[in-house]
């Protein structure tokens, strides 16, 4: 993957960037003049929004979780985040174990024996310290750790990768209201969503790197006794921030692949280990049993706002957290849709939310079960008073009644330290992204600022309050995100039902056009010859230069004679010839023939006799539309054939304008522009012989 050198110029939208900047420095500025009036002002924030706003946090989130799976469901699910040709860029391994890292892998740290020992001890409802609240506990972990969070980071992430996969259109949040304000994302309006975008997800990120260096600071102590404090936590801050620095310069494939590897690898193990150690049945039994409740009852707790019991535990937990969640989302949906290319939107919501959801539910059925055994069955009462004085210490205190546990611990703290570098890492990539309006490629100067103004932001935080003023940033920056998204999902709807209209007419339109033209691909010879024969790339090169080039220029000036605005184009570098055919306010009509190469199949050797000189792969001279490759090959067609296949695709082309619901509400001419041939994942012979 390319990457912008150091020295590289500056790619900042300035529109964007100053506005975010100083907001940012402004709260630092005031949070260190005066850390506790700064901490009373977060806390009275935080009780006014979720007081006041609690109920909208909640109906959100249900929204989001609905539109996603619905969507996923329906024949849109097959649509692809890219060309219809695209391949998915990471394996599904490499994929779901950068997804998870950037995700919220502090969280189960954090939380995973933290939030079931608390709610065991003081539920929200019913007796405390019994079999019920044990129960409870689980059940309310699920719901905050299951479907809805990953409903926030799949929604964003899918609405982003759609417009800037599918569309051409940049890759920052603005994009998602393309469909709504068309070209207005480029003026005010645009540059104030990304400027939101970059508030929420600094404080979002913040908000982690605050939990996860408390808790880093927690496992040193218990490791080394060293002092639990403000002052050794920015210590811990600006080390680590250096580490994420390192890794930014590294770049994507590199550094944030890698280590997000490592730390898959790490939790696997700890996961076992603790399995191991622990109650093995009885985690297996509360696993099932546990994940049955969180289904029965998803519903009820999704709306439940205790409104008839009013207390400070729906927005100390719920709220927090799925406002956590929310700030968070430019920032994991912005980079789970960087590496999500050429999967199916079905595909991606499969692997965003139902994978990660699966998994958590085992590691909190692992680690809080174990930890609700050793006090319920085993008698460690005093776990309990240790996790309510200090949340922090809730996984290294469950450790020291456990085997091992001063090599577990070092490794926990290895794997938090490790988790922290690939958040503030890509952290860092998407907040200078949307402060670049959706340049994927900047300089390394710029990520490595973003990543020391988290570090910055995380540590004036912890000044001003610790835990609590780092709620209040992450619910505060939710706040206008959450509306953005809901209208982010509007938009998305729209530009679906568009796409539907265009597939359906099509290939309705398509069926009739072939059976009345008599030609379908080209005269049996023809299409004998392309089931047995494997040109060579010189052979499809001179074809598509020397005769399908010419036939669409006939064509284009047939058109322009007619008063239509054509246009056809050779492109030497990646040998293909395209016509367009470009409408004021609408879709445009694009068809290109270009030169691709596929592997020899075992087939083709009893004829070509198998030989260590014999070539490997072979060319075809394939279809390209507006919505990807056809996946059909011309090669062979005599004259008559080709202008029959460009006729047949205009047809369809304009039997979808007269079905279209009106002028559509972004130029998808912009796709091909931006669409980089030479990152296709099949490229064209001369592309890999320019490389």
């Amino acid at each position: 993957m390319s990457r912008a050198s150091p020295a590289a110029k500056s790619t900042l939208l300035l529109p964007v960037f100053l506005p975010a900047i100083t907001v940012i420095a402004l709260i630092i500025i005031g949070t260190i003049s005066s850390p506790e009036l700064a901490g009373e002002i977060f806390a009275d924030t935080l009780s006014f929004i979720t007081d006041t706003f609690g109920w909208f946090y909640m109906l959100s989130v249900a929204i989001f979780l609905v539109f996603i799976i619905s969507i996923a469901l329906t024949k849109w699910g097959r649509i692809k985040l890219g060309p219809d040709h695209a391949e998915a860029e990471y394996s599904f391994p490499a994929w779901f174990a950068m997804l998870f890292s950037a995700g919220y892998g502090i969280a189960l740290l954090f939380f995973g024996v933290a939030e079931p020992v608390l709610h065991y001890a003081d539920p929200p409802a019913g007796a405390a310290e019994t079999l019920d609240s044990a129960q409870q506990a689980m059940q309310i972990s699920f719901f905050h750790w299951g479907f809805h969070i990953w409903a926030i980071y799949g929604l964003t992430g899918l609405v982003l990768a759609y417009f800037a996969f599918r569309h051409g259109l940049p890759l920052s949040m603005r994009s998602a209201l393309y469909p709504l304000i068309g070209d207005k994302i480029y003026g005010p309006l645009g540059h104030t969503i990304d400027t939101f975008a970059i508030l929420s997800t600094m404080f979002g990120i913040a908000t982690t790197l605050g939990l996860s260096v408390t808790q880093i600071n927690a496992g040193v102590n218990s490791l080394w006794g060293v002092p639990v404090n403000t002052g050794v936590q920015i210590m811990f801050i600006a080390g680590i921030t250096l580490g994420a620095i390192a890794s930014v310069v590294a770049g994507l494939d590199k550094g944030i692949k890698r280590l997000s590897i490592i730390n898959m690898t790490l939790v696997l193990f700890l996961l076992g280990f603790v399995f191991i150690v622990g109650p093995s049945v009885l985690l297996l039994e509360t696993f099932l049993q546990n994940t049955g409740a969180y289904l029965n009852n998803i519903v009820e707790r999704t709306f439940s706002l205790q409104a008839y019991e009013r207390s400070d535990w729906i927005g100390d937990w719920t709220l927090f957290i799925f406002g956590w969640t929310i700030s968070w989302a430019p920032f994991v949906g912005l980079f789970i849709a960087k590496i999500s290319r050429g999967r199916t939107i079905r595909q991606f919501v499969f692997g965003v939310m139902f994978v990660p959801t699966m998994f958590t539910f085992l590691w909190f059925s692992v680690f809080g079960d174990t930890a609700l055994n050793l006090i319920m069955v085993e008698g460690y009462t005093s776990l309990i008073d240790e996790v309510q004085a200090d949340h922090a210490v809730a996984l290294f205190r469950m450790y020291d009644l456990l085997p091992f546990s001063t090599i577990i611990s070092m490794l926990t703290v290895l794997l938090i330290i490790t988790f922290f570098v690939t958040s503030s890492d890509s952290g860092s990539l998407v907040v200078d992204s949307l402060a670049s309006g959706g340049v994927m490629n900047t300089p390394v100067w710029q990520r490595v600022f973003w990543a020391s103004v988290e570090g910055v932001v995380a540590s004036v935080l912890l000044l001003a309050g610790g835990l609590e003023a780092l709620q209040t940033a992450s619910v505060t920056s939710a706040l206008p995100f959450a509306v953005i998204l809901l209208i982010a999902a509007f938009g998305m709807l729209q530009a679906l039902r568009i796409e539907g209209l265009q597939h359906g007419s099509l290939k309705a339109h398509t069926k009739g056009a072939r059976v009345n033209s008599g030609q379908g691909k080209g005269s049996w010879e023809t299409r004998l010859s392309g089931l047995i024969d494997f040109p060579r790339q010189d052979q499809i090169q001179q074809y598509i230069e020397k005769e399908v080039h010419p036939i669409l220029l006939k064509i284009k000036d047939k058109l322009v004679e007619k008063k239509w605005p054509a246009d056809v184009i050779w492109d030497e570098n990646n040998q293909r010839t395209y016509l367009e055919v470009k409408l004021e306010g609408q879709l445009d009509f694009f068809y290109e023939v270009r030169l691709r190469e596929h592997p020899l199949p075992d087939y083709a050797y009893p004829v070509l006799h198998r030989s260590p000189k014999t070539r490997e792969k072979f060319a075809t001279a394939e279809v390209f539309l507006r919505q990807g490759g056809q996946a059909y090959d011309i090669y062979g067609y005599p004259e008559k054939d080709v202008i029959d296949d460009v006729l047949n695709q205009f047809e369809n082309y304009l039997a979808f304008l007269q079905v279209s619901p009106g002028t559509l509400p972004w130029d998808m001419a912009k796709h091909d522009e931006e669409l980089d041939v030479e990152e296709d994942p099949e490229k064209t012979w001369s592309s890999e012989k320019q490389q």
